[in-house]
Parts: structure tokens; C-alpha cells; sequence
């Protein structure tokens, strides 16, 4: 996952040199305002100046307080545009091409961040992606120890074929169906970074007043992080003697040649990144190298090298000779093995890979790493390689925004602090889902935590539930899942007002954490926000599941979310994902059938049932129940049995 560091921390808040009136960076031209509610704005100039805010028909004036800072609000507008918001100080700001409609914030880890390029039948969405009124500020990543008063940078562009690319896929397809049904511009404010967990998107004032999370945070020092870089650094420089790789201060261009002589190299098993092998926490530029064995009848024929996805950029070389290079760690890498460079018998691959942030390395499925000869023999290479460190990043690959808790709260979200908004919508969960028990409490801290300082009430928050993600289950039950108890503390997260959840366990992928198909995403949770914020349709989710009965061998469920009544989903013509257990907890493939609006299993393995669970694992590839609007029916247990995270809680390192 993407965990991308563009900026290192701010130790202080921002020393603003006021003299000229200023803006926060997100008031700029193209911006998005909402509609129908007041209008924040805000910005400094020097101490006790007067300052007048004019936006449409309105004019304000005012008088900076004793730090420099100024905040008017503005009567709320209706949807139009475009006008222009003036600023006039000792000097006059003039913001053009503004528009009033609906915004929301997007926010979250990889998948909320992945962009529309990378989205299925990107080529196609982008081209058709003319929708000048929905625009886009993409927050540009920054961590600080602190609360900023800005954000690092960043600006709104509107979408067409030539920007839509950089929006957020799901924040993308959320805002199309807003604006097909709507009419009005729709603002989205995109401040998201892969891999990260909820806890650095939470405020300190939060966890001081949680009982769950207090004592962790009472042990956070003040953080110098230039100064936590070096050390970390050290740090992992030392870490990596002890496995007998020493950093090389010269040139290792010998590294991509056939002849090297990498015997001494230790040796990692591929695909996989290596931050979960044998280099935890480690960013910089490691290489690998792979020998195969091409036959007498493909020698010196032109082959095709898959690789599958890098994160995030490569050099790749066959037999010393480069044969492409990538930047992306999304994009699959396919060369093309030119005619003359293959040999008989042995041949070596050697890929140099650059990791600047997070998981590093060849992460894709194991049939991804191919070798596809003239003759169309397959040469698999996933497994074994050899590798050594090139180098080691400034901060050791450890400075990121998951160091320290609170640091994407203090950059990226407390600056966006008191925009109108209309409300949220969030996908994250995977970086959290070690932790899933404790997801209970951390997720639906942080929501209240941002309607608290939003000063906006409990406003809209929509979230999206993980994935179907990892292998399947098998032949037998897996009874264990750290994804299906994040899944199952994202749905109790529904017990706060105004929350809404998008299902997706229908559109993950075994083998790849960032599923492509965005589209079912946002439009689920365009679905939810369409009926509970915009009265537009009846029907927003699927079956959610709400009581069970037992009698004899057989249970029987009930369900909320009917929509016009429970169906079968897919060919087989009967329900998939159910499993049963006795009081021993050991759980069986259950029948399941429909009865009317209830769902009633039963297994000839369980002769008394008492509980039932649906969906519960990593990759409930199988669930098939929906309503006949299309939702599917979200997973669930009837147990309360403990579950394989609980007792995992978030620590300081």
C-alpha cells in the first residue's frame, strides 16, 4: 500500500509573516462552496486589521484578533456560479471561478487514495469524465506533531478527460452519480494516504479524553521528527549489519550483470513486499536477482518478463542488458526481452527497486512473475530471490504517518477545519484490521472527534466496508478472521447518528488489497448519501442482519434493509457463505435457504446450532445474498464468541 512520504514534519504551528491579508490554501480558484448553509472563511492579516469579505451579493467587514487570524461567516447561497470571493485588507485577494453546490471530504487509506487512472476501464471513464462542475482539491501529503493552521499545498481542478485521472476513483464515482441526480456542482475535498490507520487521523485532545486510549497517549513525548529520522535511521543502518548487509558507499552498477557473484546475498521469497520479510520499516533502493534456465529452442528469441506490480519504481535488467523501467506502484511491469540477449541454460534477472514510503517491492500474485518464452513456455519465478540494500532513505523508511499518532490529523485534516461541508465519506480499515476489537472504539472516536471540531453537527459520514481480500476459504470454515472483525466493528460503527456503510465484499480480489472496480464503491455510497441526505431514492444498502431463532437443527434469521424482499444472487440458485456451530465452536458449511423474508440454515454436522455466521472470513468470495435492488447483505455472526484480535492495541513505538 501507498504510504508515499512528500513531506517531513512541522515541529510548530506555521509562523505565518501577516502584513498582507492571506487565505488558507484551499480557498483558491475553482473552489467549491456549500450550498444552503452558512459559509465559513477565514484567513489572517496583521493584528487588529480591517478586513472585508465579499462573495455573490454579500460584503462583511471585520477585524483581525490580537494573533493576526480573522473568520467571518457568510449567509448560505444557493447552487450556482461561478462568482468570485474578494478579500480586501491592505492589500485585495480576488478568488475566481467559484461555484456553490455540494462538498464532501474523501478521506482514508490506499483505496479512498487510488485514482481513477488505475480505476477498471480507466481509458474508457476518463474519456467520458466531462463534468467541469465537479471539481477536485487534493491535499498534498504532510505529517506534522503539531495542529497546522494550513495545509502543505494543493489546489481544485475541475474534472475533465485531461485532470480526471488524479481524482479519487471512489470520490470520482460518488460525485458522477451526485451530479447526474442533482444537478448542482459537487466539491470534493481529497485528503487520503495509503497504508495509514485511523489513529493518526484522530486528534490528541481525542485520545486524552478516551478511556481506551488515554494512557497510550499520555506516553507520546514531544517529537522533534528531523531528529527521530536520524535516529531511526541509525537505527536500521545497524539492524541490517546484524543480517550482514552493509550499505555499499560506491557504485553498485555491477549488481545488474549476469556475471555477479551474489552467492553471499541473503534471499527473500517473491512476491511479497519486504517490509513483511526480512526488511521491516525499511525505505531506500534494494535489489533482487533471479536466475532461470531458458532452453536450446527459445536461445536468443525475443520472450516477454512479467513482474507483475513494484512498489513503487524499478530499473529492470536480463543478462546485464536493461530492458525497461517503471515509476508506479500500481502499474504491472511487462517487458519485452529483446532477440539475442536470452542464452542457453542459465540467465539471470536483476530488478533495482526504489521504495519511498511503506510496503516496498514485488507485491503482486505469485503467477504474476513470468518468464514467457518464443515457444510459450511459462518459466514461473515467483519464490526465492536474492537481494541487498543499495541504500537506506532519510529517516530509515520509519518517518511516516504512521509513526506517531495524531500526525495526518494535525497536517491534513485540522487545516480543512471549519470549511462547510455537506459531510464525509471514508475507506479505510486494512491498516487497522490487526487491531479489528479495538476498531470498535478508535473508528467511531475519530468520527465524533471531526464533528466535534467541524462545529457542524453530526454531519453526514459514510464509509465503505473492506473488501473481500486474501485467499478463500477452502475446503473447511476458517472460523478465524482479523478482516471479518474489522468488517463486523465497521457495522457497529452504524450505531452513530448519520452514519451510512457501503458493502463491497463482492467486488475484492484475492490477490490484490486495491480491488479496481471503484465504480460499484462510489456508487453505493452515492446510494446512501442520495436517500439520507438528498431524499432522492428508497433503497440504499442491503440486507443487514437482525435477529436469529433456534429451533431444533435449524436457525432462522431476520433481516433489516429488505428493499423489496431477500434474492439469491447468482446462478446456483442457493445460498452461499452460511456456516453453523454447536456449543463446542466448531463451525461446518451450513444449507441455507430462503423462507419468505427470513434466511434458515441448518448442517447435518450440527445437531443443536448456536450460532451462525455469513461472510466471515478474509475473502467471503461465496456470499450471495442481496435484496433485489442489487445491495449485498453485509457479513455477520450471531455470537459474541472472542474473537483472534482481541486483546491487540495500538502502541507507541
Amino acid at each position: 500500500m501507498r504510504k508515499l512520504v512528500l513531506s517531513l514534519a512541522v515541529l510548530c504551528m506555521t509562523a505565518y509573516a501577516y502584513g498582507n491579508v492571506k487565505l488558507p490554501k484551499i480557498f483558491t480558484d475553482n473552489m467549491v462552496l456549500q450550498r444552503n448553509k452558512p459559509i465559513q472563511v477565514w484567513g489572517w492579516a496583521d493584528a487588529g486589521e480591517n478586513v472585508t469579505v465579499s462573495f455573490n451579493k454579500q460584503s462583511k467587514k471585520l477585524k483581525t484578533d490580537k494573533t493576526g487570524k480573522w473568520t467571518v461567516t457568510l449567509a448560505a447561497e444557493a447552487a450556482g456560479g461561478p462568482y468570485e470571493l474578494t478579500v480586501k485588507g491592505k492589500n485585495s485577494l480576488t478568488v475566481k471561478n467559484v461555484l456553490v453546490g455540494e462538498v464532501w471530504v474523501c478521506s482514508g487509506q490506499s483505496n479512498m487514495e487510488w485514482p481513477l487512472s488505475a480505476a477498471k476501464n480507466a481509458t474508457l471513464e476518463i474519456q467520458a469524465a466531462n463534468f467541469p462542475e465537479i471539481r477536485q482539491f487534493l491535499v498534498q501529503k504532510s505529517i506534522a506533531s503539531t495542529p497546522q493552521a494550513d495545509v502543505a499545498g494543493g489546489d481544485w481542478r475541475s474534472c475533465t478527460p485531461e485532470t480526471a485521472g488524479n481524482f479519487t476513483a471512489v470520490g470520482y464515482f460518488f460525485a458522477r452519480d451526485l451530479y447526474n441526480k442533482l444537478h448542482v456542482p459537487i466539491g470534493l475535498i481529497h485528503t487520503s494516504w495509503g497504508g495509514t490507520h485511523s489513529e493518526t487521523w484522530t486528534s490528541r485532545e481525542a485520545f486524552e479524553k478516551s478511556e481506551e486510549f488515554k494512557s497510550m497517549i499520555g506516553t507520546l513525548p514531544t517529537i522533534d521528527l528531523e531528529s527521530y529520522a536520524a535516529q531511526r535511521k541509525e537505527r536500521t543502518t545497524a539492524k541490517l549489519k546484524e543480517m550482514n548487509i552493509i550499505v555499499p558507499a560506491t557504485n553498485v552498477a555491477a549488481w545488474s550483470e549476469a556475471a555477479f557473484d551474489d552467492q553471499s546475498w541473503p534471499t527473500m521469497s517473491l512476491p511479497g513486499a519486504w517490509e513483511n520479510q526480512r526488511l521491516d520499516g525499511l525505505d531506500g533502493i534494494v535489489w533482487f536477482r533471479r536466475t532461470f534456465t531458458v532452453s536450446d529452442a527459445d536461445a536468443g528469441k525475443e520472450a516477454v518478463l512479467s513482474l507483475g506490480a513494484i512498489d513503487d519504481m524499478d530499473e529492470t535488467f536480463v543478462n546485464g542488458t536493461p530492458v525497461g523501467k517503471t515509476a508506479g506502484y500500481d502499474r504491472k511491469r511487462t517487458y519485452r526481452i529483446p532477440a539475442g540477449l536470452l542464452k542457453a541454460g542459465k540467465n539471470v534477472i536483476a530488478v533495482r527497486v526504489e521504495d519511498t514510503g511503506g510496503g516496498g517491492g514485488l507485491w503482486d500474485e505469485p503467477a504474476a512473475l513470468v518468464v514467457t518464452t518464443a515457444s510459450e513456455a511459462r518459466i514461473a519465478l515467483a519464490g526465492p530471490w536474492k537481494f541487498n540494500v543499495e541504500r537506506v532513505a532519510d529517516g530509515g523508511g520509519s518517518v511516516g504517518p504512521n509513526s506517531f499518532p495524531t500526525l495526518l490529523f494535525n497536517a491534513m485534516l485540522n487545516p480543512l477545519i471549519p470549511y462547510t461541508i455537506a459531510g464525509a465519506i471514508w475507506y479505510q480499515g486494512e491498516s487497522n484490521a490487526g487491531r479489528a476489537y479495538q476498531y470498535r472504539t478508535a473508528f467511531p472516536l475519530m468520527i465524533k472527534d471531526w464533528r466535534s471540531r467541524w462545529g457542524q453537527g453530526d454531519f453526514p459520514f459514510y464509509f465503505v466496508q473492506l473488501a473481500a481480500y486474501e485467499a478463500t476459504r477452502g475446503a473447511n470454515p476458517q472460523g478465524t478472521s482479523a478482516w471479518a472483525e474489522l468488517r463486523e466493528a465497521q457495522r457497529m460503527t452504524l450505531s452513530l447518528p448519520n452514519t451510512g456503510m457501503a458493502v463491497t465484499t463482492d467486488v475484492g480480489e484475492a490477490y490484490d488489497i486495491h480491488p479496481r472496480n471503484k465504480q460499484d464503491v462510489g456508487k453505493r455510497l452515492a446510494a446512501i448519501a442520495l436517500n439520507k441526505v438528498y431524499a432522492q431514492n428508497n433503497v440504499y444498502s442491503g440486507p443487514s442482519y437482525q435477529s436469529v431463532r433456534f429451533e431444533g437443527n435449524k436457525a432462522f434469521l431476520t433481516f433489516t434493509e429488505l428493499g423489496g424482499g431477500l434474492v439469491i444472487q447468482d446462478k446456483y440458485g442457493y445460498l452461499r457463505g452460511f456456516e453453523v456451530a454447536g456449543e463446542d465452536k466448531k463451525f461446518y458449511y451450513a444449507k441455507a435457504w430462503l423462507q419468505g423474508n427470513e434466511v434458515v440454515v441448518s448442517s447435518d454436522e450440527v445437531a443443536k446450532p448456536v450460532s451462525v455466521r455469513f461472510g466471515w472470513s478474509d475473502n467471503p468470495w461465496d456470499d450471495n445474498l442481496y435484496n433485489k435492488e442489487g445491495f449485498p447483505a453485509s457479513p455477520f455472526r450471531t455470537d459474541t464468541w472472542r474473537g483472534v484480535t482481541e486483546g491487540q492495541v495500538f502502541t507507541i513505538e
